[in-house]
């Protein structure tokens, strides 16, 4: 019967409207605990994992440790918008008949390849990187969970976390390597290196070439809406945005334009933005003002609240529309999210990249951070396998050549949280 649970020859349950080779592992094992689902085990194996604590050291938007002026609280981290991700994707799954482990597990796995110091540190990597196959961080994340994150091993090396096929598919964003964008060939976004494309083809057995799985889209959403949303509360709590702001003219094109330049499809009219921001303002829910009060705190938290419920609820009717109400997994759909819920998400993340990400301490402070990155490249170069922790010290070691060293060299650096790359580049390069 739909939505049972049975048992298979290795004791673990099962959800019917996921095919066989859906929970199929790359390398078989059994299971310690009957009745659990193959896809309570993933997310169980990710919560678990080391990767994901290391989450917690890794920056978001502001670095771990920085005190908002407003309030006493940290900022959001990448294990905090991890987690938060994970909540409104499972939700959202299981509203469209996903199974909900599958897609809350894709959400807390979905960052865990990115490097310290954010989405600076995967560019400044990147640049290292480029000769032995490059870097981003949904590349890396695949690396860690197939290759990386001790786990599981077969006779010849490490299978990492050993997760499902439909998990690993459902976490990966970018289905192609490097350079095979399907419609911007010069994109940096991918998801898998040369070397790992063994695992990669695996997972995308019988999948329609570079499309993602509909969980993965729900994942990809539930991202969007999960640290759009969150950023800006982060920056009104902060003292960074001023909502009144966003009623002056000059203001609101500014935004408009930091939207067109990285949040919306090219050739997106100004005023869709703008009708988009009104729709928002005019809500009895949307902050007009924060002073920091509990009561202000209250209303903020509402407004959060309100936001990813609009969003979500956004897609979910869309898709039904669109497929009816039957259980919608792996590529039997797309979801569909409406391009007015699209542009309301784009003018959020525009406004937390204009008045958060844009501050002139926060590119001082980005510069440094490329610096650091790179010192520290150059001084595992020189040292290596000195500097290397001992899983990658073995790596280094048994590599066949410079490329594989320095791919091992990457992987160390990625593994790093903000704090312990500040102190590794310090004993490294003598300035502790």
């Amino acid at each position: 019967m739909e939505g049972t649970a049975l048992p298979t020859a290795y004791g673990t349950a099962y959800d019917p409207a996921y095919d066989p080779a859906s929970a199929e592992r790359w390398a078989p094992e059994p299971d310690k605990r009957p009745g659990r689902t193959a896809f309570q085990r993933d997310r169980a194996r990710i919560l678990h994992s080391a990767a994901l604590r290391r989450l917690a050291g890794k920056t978001q938007v502001v670095a771990p440790g920085t005190r908002n002026r407003m309030w006493d609280a940290s900022p959001r981290t990448r294990l905090t918008h991890s987690l938060e991700c994970a909540q409104v994707g499972r939700e959202l799954g299981a509203a469209l008949g996903c199974d909900p482990d599958l897609v809350e597990a894709a959400c807390l796995a979905h960052d865990l390849g990115h490097p310290p110091f954010g989405h600076n540190g995967e560019s400044a990597l990147n640049e290292f990187a480029d000769d032995c196959g490059g870097f981003e961080g949904n590349a890396q994340s695949l690396r860690l969970l197939t290759r990386i994150e001790p786990k599981r091993f077969t006779e010849d090396r490490s299978v990492g976390l050993n997760l499902t096929r439909a998990t690993l598919d459902a976490a990966t964003k970018y289905p192609w390597p490097r350079g095979g964008h399907p419609t911007a060939p010069g994109s940096p976004k991918f998801g898998v290196y040369d070397d790992d494309r063994a695992v990669f083809d695996w997972v995308r057995a019988h999948a329609p070439a570079t499309r993602t799985c509909f969980e993965a889209q729900v994942m990809d959403w539930s991202d969007d809406v999960a640290y759009s949303v969150h950023d800006v509360e982060d920056g009104l709590h902060a003292g960074h945005i001023d909502p009144g702001c966003l009623h002056a003219e000059p203001e609101r094109r500014a935004v408009f334009e930091v939207a067109v330049g990285r949040y919306v499809p090219a050739g997106t009219d100004l005023a869709e933005l703008d009708a988009a921001l009104d729709r928002l303002q005019d809500e009895e829910w949307w902050p007009h003002g924060y002073d920091g009060t509990a009561v202000a705190q209250a209303r903020l938290k509402d407004a959060t609240s309100q936001l990813i419920g609009r969003f979500c609820l956004a897609a979910e009717t869309a898709t039904r529309a669109a497929y009816g109400t039957g259980r919608l997994t792996r590529y039997a759909a797309r979801l569909v999210v409406p391009r007015q819920a699209r542009m309301e998400c784009a003018v959020l993340k525009a406004v937390a990249d204009r008045y958060v990400m844009q501050r002139a301490e926060q590119e001082r402070l980005r510069a440094d951070q490329r610096v650091i990155v790179a010192e520290l490249a150059e001084a595992l170069t020189a040292r290596a396998p000195d500097g290397l922790d001992p899983q990658f010290r073995a790596l280094f070691d048994a590599a066949d050549d410079d490329r594989a060293r320095k791919r091992v060299i990457v992987d160390q650096i990625a593994s790093l949280t903000d704090a312990s790359a500040l102190s590794l580049h310090a004993r490294l390069t003598g300035r502790e």
